[in-house]
């Protein structure tokens, strides 16, 4: 994530006034980008996203994050689609022995893109986008959807620091039948120092089958470094959604240079008792395992300097209104330090018209 403003004294009052500054500008991103009169006469765009509150607190350390991560879409006709996502967050952290906290405000583009709808086997996307690697980066990072508020320790395997990308990328359906439809991707990005647009020179792509009537995906994901220390990154994924169950599964593996490793997932929504609506059906208890291992330097950033294993337990609870709380318990095992992370998030999911459409 990039940082875009540093305070010292930072507080509710900066962190609303930089949120405002924030908005303004992509509202005049937008306008510049997307001339009015063509956007008046397509269907209605939509800004979404979700505002949130993040607290956690990682062996004795405790922070907490007022987040806003708006999302905006506009469609250009039958064809095109201008999609974006930022996240802008200030990041309070206690100081050791004073009790006092210090924030940082970060601001970063997720992606800023352009979907040209060539066929319906077919989207070309050119612009900042999502690097697809795995699952977690671009399905599961919105805070108002994963299931624990911190990613997989192995998430930095194929997406690097930022997540995204600057260049141009391919997708879409290579053959869809009732017993199984595959899709791919395929992906090049430019190296980039640029504030908010900061991406590495890199190519790779994704191929997944997905089968309806088990409710079962299964992919493949490869990434390759090309500044620098050129290495391959190459990645698998499971899902698993049973049809008579409130269960779902999801899982990742990952390889690069000096370090591997998985995460494993289970949600279970008490839907089954008095429906998806009741108090005891809203509630839904979630696990996850982890591990890496490492055998050897490694060039992929931020990934456990030694071997670690962690288990994470979590509840979490869909309240009415698209609001959610999310709540885990997280013991990590490592060589160096084993240590006890308790998270909690509370988030609200928001979904408005820019405009009034066309009846």
């Amino acid at each position: 994530m990039q940082s875009i403003f540093l305070s010292r004294d930072a507080s509710p009052r900066h962190l609303a006034a930089k949120t405002r500054t924030a908005l303004q500008l992509l509202a005049a991103l937008i306008s510049l980008m997307v001339p009015f009169q063509m956007l008046r006469a397509q269907n209605t765009p939509v800004i979404s996203g979700a505002v949130g509150l993040l607290n956690s607190r990682n062996d004795g350390v405790n922070f907490f994050q007022p987040v806003l991560a708006p999302v905006v879409v506009a469609p250009l006709g039958k064809l095109f689609l201008f999609e974006s996502r930022f996240d802008l967050r200030e990041f309070y952290i206690q100081q050791n022995g004073t009790g006092a906290y210090q924030g940082t405000f970060f601001g970063s583009t997720q992606y800023l893109q352009l979907d040209y709808i060539a066929s319906p086997h077919l989207t070309v996307t050119a612009g900042r986008f999502l690097t697809p690697f795995g699952t977690y980066n671009e399905r599961l990072t919105p805070i108002w959807i994963p299931n624990f508020q911190d990613a997989p320790l192995i998430y930095q395997i194929g997406t690097r620091t930022t997540g995204s990308s600057d260049g141009g990328m391919l997708r879409g359906v290579v053959f869809s039948k009732p017993s199984v439809q595959m899709n791919y991707v395929g992906y090049f990005s430019a190296s980039s120092d640029v504030s908010q647009f900061q991406s590495a020179r890199s190519a790779g792509g994704q191929v997944d089958f997905y089968f309806p009537g088990k409710r079962v995906e299964i992919g493949t994901s490869y990434s390759r470094f090309l500044q620098g220390t050129n290495y391959n990154s190459v990645g698998a994924h499971f899902w698993w959604l049973p049809w008579r169950s409130p269960l779902q599964v999801r899982s990742e593996y990952a390889h690069a240079s000096g370090a591997q490793g998985y995460w494993i997932e289970a949600a279970y929504r008490l839907s089954q008792w008095s429906g998806e609506d009741s108090i005891l059906g809203r509630l839904e208890p979630v696990f996850r395992m982890q591990q890496v291992f490492r055998n050897g330097p490694s060039p992929v950033g931020g990934l456990p300097a030694a071997n670690t294993q962690q288990a994470d337990f979590g509840l979490d609870y869909n309240f009415p209104h698209d609001v959610r709380l999310n709540s885990s318990y997280s013991r990590q095992f490592s060589s160096t330090a084993d240590a006890n992370i308790w998270d909690v998030s509370l988030t609200y999911r928001f979904l408005l018209p820019l405009w009034r459409g066309r009846e």
